[in-house]
């Protein structure tokens, strides 16, 4: 990001708040809207979304803390997208002469410096904070802090990434939460947990660079074809239920709901969905 288009992103940050957010009226307005001690607690966030906020990031983060405290769960996503196969990229795109060479040469992924990547300035943050444990996928990783952030982070296996070894499937486990804050349901990955229960999408094979047994390699592995496009259509229909929170943190709108909800809610409307769908022959 150029300084320009910082200097100009935090300024209409500045021009949408009234009052300067802070740690104190952050952890109000979540309180307010019913995060609470003990919880585990998976965030997605916008910091630009919340308005301008008297310690950016760190605020956000020390104010969830301050709610759940250490008995508490505090979980966000540290994807990183980068490590790869290039030959999917579409965002950007790169040329195709290039693929050998990022399929040879990428660092592999480890989760101490691996920087995050399309999770925004808040998780990246959280995922260097002190106490703070990263799991060990090197494309769909999470960052977690409090009592359960071990039991959470373990186990991630590198095949169906977001799926029954996910920490998205040990926050249902526990009857976790999900907090959108200041982001849509486009970002609500729990959605993606429903996709691998509902059975109904195609493998594909996926890549990355990993470590094994000291050494850099790259490794193909089974996942899924995500689907996200119908994630804000899901979000609609479920808010509809009365299942789902909504309220301002900041000068943001934000959501919170039981993840377990959310993810029964979605695999049932995948599977109507598919069955609505005209059979190919």
């Amino acid at each position: 990001m150029t300084k320009d288009h910082h200097i100009e992103r935090e300024s209409s940050a500045i021009a949408r708040t009234g009052q300067p957010n802070t740690r104190e009226t952050l952890a109000n307005d979540l309180r307010a809207l019913g995060v609470a001690s003990g919880m585990t607690l998976l965030v997605h966030a916008s910091l630009s979304a919340l308005g301008w906020a008297a310690g950016g990031p760190v605020a956000v983060i020390q104010a969830l803390m301050d709610i759940l405290t250490p008995q508490g769960t505090l979980v966000m996503p540290a994807h990183s997208t980068g490590n790869s196969d290039p030959a999917g990229w579409s965002h950007p795109p790169v040329p195709e002469a290039w693929w050998p060479v990022i399929r040879a040469q990428s660092p592999a992924f480890d989760p101490a410096i691996t920087p995050t990547r399309g999770v925004g300035r808040i998780a990246e943050a959280f995922r260097t904070w002190p106490g703070t444990v990263r799991s060990e996928h090197p494309q769909s990783s999470f960052s977690a802090w409090g009592r359960d952030a071990q039991h959470i982070i373990s186990g991630h296996s590198l095949e169906f990434s977001l799926g029954e070894t996910s920490p998205l499937a040990r926050i249902y486990d526990r009857d976790g939460w999900v907090l959108l804050l200041g982001v849509g349901h486009d970002s609500n990955t729990s959605f993606h947990l429903s996709e691998y229960r509902a059975g109904l999408s195609p493998e594909q094979e996926a890549g990355a660079a990993v470590l094994e047994d000291g050494q850099r390699v790259w490794k193909q592995f089974r996942d899924i074809a995500w689907d996200d496009e119908t994630f804000p259509e899901i979000g609609m229909d479920f808010e509809a239920t009365g299942a789902v929170t909504v309220g301002k943190v900041g000068a943001g709108r934000a959501h919170l709901f039981r993840q377990r909800l959310a993810v029964d809610f979605a695999e049932r409307w995948l599977r109507k969905r598919s069955e609505r769908s005209p059979q190919r022959g």
